[in-house]
């Protein structure tokens, strides 16, 4: 079983390691990603890595624990009240998602890969994304009174319009390497929340 630590001093170690796995994921992305190149990269014995976490998967899992709730919490914190002033409370929720993506955009690049090669992180993908569709669409029914749109339920709208800000996010940053020129977070924002309020409002802001 992996060490959980009790101390500060394994506290603080446990935060080295999973800084440099960080690195190590992000360098070498799941597949790729070794203990041996987490120890090195962390200055530690392989033995003393496996005494915090038993496998590469209890690692990597261990790295992205938080990463789903602050993404849910982030995207979730609007001042605006969206039966009040729909365009700017999903601005605030657009802005949020994908400023949290931004800051974490070498673990949710891992994430992606490590969704499509291993069931385990496939069902975190699946229930992390769930989670915003179903807040969103309980928000839409309940304050906006938004059942229906084109004659589909609004879960099915909900969810196509969260794929593409998903998708966005992924090609946007966490492939910025490959973009011709930088999407800032302040102009992508604008361009997906243009869309998510036509698509549930009816006409542009």
């Amino acid at each position: 079983m992996p060490h959980q630590p009790n101390t500060t001093k394994g506290r603080r170690t446990r935060t080295k390691l999973l800084e440099a796995a960080r690195s190590v994921f992000a360098r070498d992305g799941y597949v790729g990603a070794t203990m041996s190149g987490v120890a090195t990269e962390a200055g530690m014995s392989l033995g003393g890595l496996y005494r915090y976490f038993s496998d590469k998967e209890d690692l990597f899992a261990a790295l992205i624990a938080d990463t789903h709730d602050d993404l849910f919490r982030a995207s979730g914190a609007t001042e605006h009240r969206i039966e009040d002033d729909p365009y700017q409370a999903l601005l605030e929720a657009n802005t949020g998602y994908l400023t949290h993506y931004y800051d974490n955009r070498d673990i949710m690049r891992t994430l992606v890969e490590a969704a499509n090669v291993d069931p385990r992180f496939r069902d975190f993908w699946w229930q992390m994304r769930n989670r915003h569709i179903d807040r969103f669409t309980t928000v839409l029914k309940l304050k906006c009174a938004v059942e229906v749109v084109d004659g589909v339920d609004v879960r099915g709208t909900v969810e196509a319009l969260a794929c593409m800000v998903e998708q966005s996010a992924y090609v946007w940053y966490a492939q910025e390497e490959m973009q011709r020129a930088p999407m800032p977070i302040e102009e992508g924002a604008n361009i997906v929340t243009r869309i998510w309020h036509r698509a549930f409002f009816g006409d542009d802001h």
